[in-house]
């Protein structure tokens, strides 16, 4: 199989070197790869630009800076890279933050997975993130020695997270691609199962990410929620539930009221069909009793 790995980038001068070489050094080697360089302002291009000099396989794509929106702007800087791509011979679409690491091991295993069943839509490994300061020394190191390596508890064990989506071409068409809003790295995963994909995470795989996703909405977390939770197609009884277990979970009765107002004060129009919205409500709920 091959893979189209398209990674989103802005200003990721720290991090992408390691990334990209952590890609170069695979041990699977059918893949193309294209960094689409959002407007950075510090020396992300030069980089990238020098790193991708003698290997065929890495691409760069140059954009003006784009606004900043949670979840919309780095799935539009996404496509702005998957437009460039000739898909007919590409079988798995995989879209990589630029702060990642990968074991060199990384694309092989998700190939084997894709391989051998045909129904599975989405793969991944899981995310950890580092307990201490980054030792660049060791940063292409997974036998981590020295436990300095713990999963980044945001989702479960079981959701393929939004730094490291992998999509077989069928799937992510049958889904009809991606959603340009704060969610859609859950809409996917719930549209691949509508439409008769299996979703599958590889607990033993894992990926260092180097800045963790928690640090950067913290701040507004309680009102993103209620945004995420209405674009994802939740009706209110939903979310109420669903904004009454995160309070809980965190112990913040102010938390709910905050999600619950924001989820009220939203009035742009979904991205998701009627059928589709139907699907998500259904399956939501299914889950919530499922768990109990």
């Amino acid at each position: 199989m091959r893979f189209l790995i398209i990674i989103p980038t802005h200003n990721e001068e720290k991090n992408i070197i390691f990334c990209l070489k952590s890609l170069k050094d695979q041990a699977f080697k059918d893949f193309e790869v294209i960094v689409v360089n959002d407007g950075s302002t510090d020396n992300t291009q030069n980089l990238v630009e020098d790193f991708i000099l003698n290997d065929s396989r890495f691409k760069i794509l140059n954009l003006k800076t784009s606004a900043h929106e949670p979840g919309a702007k780095v799935v539009r800087t996404f496509y702005k890279g998957l437009q460039t791509a000739h898909l007919d011979n590409v079988d798995i679409i995989c879209k990589f933050d630029a702060d990642i690491i990968f074991p060199n091991n990384y694309l092989e295993e998700l190939n084997a997975v894709y391989v051998a069943d045909p129904k599975v839509g989405m793969v991944s490994g899981i995310v950890k993130i580092s307990k201490k300061v980054f030792e660049k020394s060791l940063a292409f190191d997974f036998n981590d020695e020295k436990k300095q390596w713990i999963f980044e508890d945001i989702s479960s064990k079981t959701h393929v997270r939004g730094p490291i989506k992998s999509y077989r071409k069928e799937c992510f068409n049958e889904m009809d691609g991606l959603r340009t809003v704060l969610g859609w790295d859950n809409i996917d995963v719930m549209l691949a199962k509508k439409a008769g994909f299996r979703t599958v995470t590889l607990k033993d795989l894992w990926v260092k990410h180097l800045r963790p996703t928690a640090f950067k909405y913290k701040n507004q977390k309680a009102e993103k929620l209620g945004e995420y939770f209405y674009n994802i197609g939740l009706n209110l009884p939903l979310a109420i539930v669903s904004s009454a277990k995160s309070s809980l979970k965190n112990q913040s009765v102010s938390e709910f009221f905050i999600t619950i107002n924001s989820f009220l004060k939203q009035n742009e129009p979904r991205q998701l069909a009627a059928e589709e919205v139907k699907f998500i409500r259904n399956l939501r709920w299914k889950q919530m009793f499922r768990k109990k």
